[in-house]
């Protein structure tokens, strides 16, 4: 008999780590935002600058009250799979669009923040470097990719602050200018700015691994309070923040007005420079750009990189579902999926390559995330199969419907965009019709014991039958003199050997992409290797050996589970010789280990 089990993902995400997280994605918008809307409206845009704020302020209640209603992730991939898998397809294709968009537009306005000469020149060659490195350190799946976005959001948001309280004394209303009276050409200006707006649907993807409000139980999971206290902090600064910095951009004399219109892709940078000047002194306003651009800089790799690692596991979690070609499933020996992970590097490397200005690259974000977020709305507007209460299901089909005039809005007055969208979810469909058709023809056949999955009932069978005596767990990453001592010493102390191998699956993707990852060692080739060697020479020696096997994307956490959950005397792991990039990158298993395992378990590490 074997253990096998599905993912292992803790629910140990705070909200103050849930809002650094979204804060990633939402902070940035004031980077783009007002430079875009300036661009569109020059000083008439206070108008639009608000509006975009109120949709933003909007999109955000709804997506507290979906994570209330999805503990185990509400994306829109995840809530719109009840109404249909084609649906959901849909939603999460435009999701890439909105991805492949972001990685670049991120890019692009951080090395314009960071305001080298050289790299402003060579623009896009410049950004095209920087995912191409990032995709190389994406290669060793990093163990917290949003580490950075948290690091740096309590640092954006002093900045923010003292951006605001800098230029207070110079808010004046004398150079606004009135709003054109063609609504319809207002209407297309407000579109035009909608920017930064797929955080919400990271924060849908984050209630798998947040932390259960009190009273909730794992059974039972509850994340709306986690979720909301997460989400409105971060509403609230984005909404307020970006309404008092876009006012301060047109406080400044309109005689900068040329200026600022070739600033526009670094526009606060620009708004620290001069309200520093004004302010203080020409020597500190340029220090104080300095420490905004560097800011947002970071801030802005940050987020590109984070569109990366989404777009690789949600392309994960498509194929995993059957709806993308198995390839996509492969890893490499650091447990990324890595024609994701090329994928999720190339395209936005082909959009960067047709765009011809800032400005025409900011015109392919909003259809993505928009339509997304539509798809979404719309599948808990019409969603019977969950009792939404009757104000929340009004204030989705609301939503819905302003989103969705948006999302035609843009199709109708951005052809470029309506292109390009229409380009990613072609290839994805016609991606998701082969497989279907290759699923067509194989025929696979599970017996009724390789088809389940092993959990409680098998550890209470394993420990019922053969669990008598001591109990020793190896854990393999292959074959190694660890093995040879892990047998020793379980003929000599006539004990169970339980050989542990961790697939390590290193993706962003919701709990779920864990908890419904059918588990078994024999499709695992270094698994299948390891464990039937072991099973042969337990046969021999008469030792009596028992495969278990998981997924994970902790390893650490889930040797430590299962030696606890299978109640092991004797813990053997191999020293590690990782590399010191890799060491770097992920960390040291052996460490962790050591760390959290309970004393009543002995640990033993052989080199």
């Amino acid at each position: 008999m074997d253990i096998s089990v599905g993912g292992h993902r803790p629910r140990n995400v705070g909200w103050a780590r849930a809002a650094a997280l979204l804060y990633g994605d939402w902070g940035t918008s004031k980077a783009y935002v007002l430079g875009l809307a300036f661009a569109v409206a020059g000083f008439s845009s206070l108008p639009i600058i608000l509006a975009v704020c109120l949709l933003t302020g909007l999109v955000g209640i709804n997506y507290a009250v979906i994570c209330s209603y999805f503990p185990d992730g509400g994306g829109v991939y995840s809530a719109a799979r009840s109404q249909g898998r084609l649906l959901a397809v849909i939603g999460a294709l435009l999701l890439v669009a909105d991805l492949t968009v972001t990685a670049a537009l991120s890019g692009w306005s951080a090395l314009s923040y960071f305001n080298i000469p050289f790299l402003r020149q060579h623009i896009v060659y410049s950004t095209i470097a920087v995912l191409v490195f990032m995709g190389c350190v994406n290669w060793y799946g990093p163990k917290h990719s949003g580490g950075v976005a948290v690091a740096l959001s309590v640092p954006t948001v002093i900045v923010v602050i003292a951006l605001i309280l800098i230029s207070v004394p110079h808010l004046t209303l004398r150079n606004l200018e009135p709003v054109h009276d063609d609504f319809g050409k207002v209407w297309v200006q407000f579109v035009g700015a909608i920017l930064a707006l797929s955080g919400v649907e990271a924060i849908a993807n984050l209630t798998g691994v947040m932390k259960l409000d009190p009273g909730s139980t794992p059974d039972d999971p509850k994340v709306g309070r986690e979720a909301a206290k997460a989400i409105w902090p971060v509403a609230l600064e984005v909404v307020c923040g970006t309404a008092l910095l876009g006012w301060a951009m047109l406080s400044m004399p309109k005689t900068l007005k040329p200026e600022m219109a070739r600033r526009t892709d670094d526009m606060l940078r620009f708004v620290a420079e001069q309200f520093g000047s004004m302010t203080v002194s020409p020597r500190f306003g340029h220090a104080f750009g300095w420490v905004v651009g560097v800011v947002f800089f970071l801030l802005l790799l940050s987020a590109a990189n984070t569109a990366i690692v989404a777009m690789i596991g949600l392309l994960y979690m498509m194929a995993r579902d059957e709806e993308m070609p198995r390839q996509f499933k492969k890893l490499n020996s650091h447990g990324v999926p890595f024609i994701p992970l090329l994928i999720a590097v190339v395209l936005p490397i082909i959009v960067l390559t047709f765009s011809a200005n800032f400005e025409a690259l900011a015109g392919l974000y909003a259809i993505g995330v928009v339509g997304a977020i539509t798809v979404n709305l719309g599948s808990c507007t019409f969603n019977r199969g969950i009792r939404f209460s009757w104000c929340d299901r009004l204030l989705f089909g609301v939503t819905f419907i302003v989103l969705f005039a948006v999302e035609i809005t843009l199709a109708r007055t951005k052809p470029d965009a309506l292109f390009f969208v229409l380009c990613v979810m072609g290839i994805g469909l016609g991606l998701r019709a082969y497989t279907q058709k290759m699923q067509g023809l194989t025929t696979v056949t599970l017996t009724q014991e390789v088809a389940r999955i092993v959990s409680a009932e098998a550890i209470a069978l394993l420990r019922t039958e053969v669990f008598e005596g001591q109990k020793i767990m190896v854990a393999a990453r292959g074959i190694t003199p660890v093995l040879r001592f892990a047998l020793d010493e379980a003929q000599l102390r006539k004990a169970i050997l339980c050989v542990l191998y961790v697939k390590e699956l290193a993706i962003y993707a919701p709990a779920a992409t864990f908890t419904r990852t059918r588990a078994r060692w024999q499709d695992e080739p270094n698994a299948a290797a390891i464990m039937s060697l072991m099973m042969k020479i337990g046969q021999e020696r008469n030792i009596h050996i028992v495969p278990v096997y998981a997924v994970s994307d902790d390893p650490a956490t889930t040797i430590l589970d299962l030696s606890a959950t299978l109640g092991i005397d004797y813990l053997m792991l191999g020293a590690s010789h990782r590399l010191s990039m890799t060491k770097l990158l992920k960390g040291n298993v052996v460490e962790k280990v050591a760390a959290g395992l309970p004393e009543e378990i002995q640990l033993i590490i052989h080199s």
